[in-house]
């Protein structure tokens, strides 16, 4: 065994509080959010059962928190004014403040406006 395979090692929990696996060796039963989102559900309040860490040179450990599956619940399902919300709100996001029009995609928050009026010289020259 390695020495960062050891110390990402720790199944009961003894010397860093929870339940700790190497990077790809969580057991069957255990999943993050985003597997658990795959599978269409949620953690639905449970603790966290446990963490997987994958050691970096220099820096931290990448670490992902694990939660049971036996325990998640479905995920709950977009209702109509959820649906309704989302779509102003990505209308918002594609409006330009300075002209009011709908810009058919997403403003850039680093111009702030959409790009003819970030930049109306080069629409005359384009001309």
């Amino acid at each position: 065994m390695s020495l960062s395979f050891a110390k990402c090692f720790d199944p009961t929990g003894a010397r860093l509080g929870i339940p700790t696996f190497p990077w790809r060796c969580a057991p069957e039963g255990y999943a993050t959010l985003r597997q658990l989102r795959a599978q269409g559900l949620r953690p639905g309040g449970q603790p966290i059962a446990g963490q997987v860490l994958r050691p970096r040179y220099r820096r931290g450990p990448l670490v992902a928190y694990l939660y049971r599956e036996d325990l998640a619940k479905p995920v709950r399902p977009m209702t109509s004014r959820k649906w309704g919300a989302l779509a102003l709100a990505m209308l918002a996001r594609r409006t330009c403040p300075q002209c009011g029009l709908d810009a058919g995609y997403v403003i850039p928050t680093s111009l702030g406006m959409c790009v003819p009026c970030a930049y109306p010289d080069d629409e005359q020259r384009a001309a």
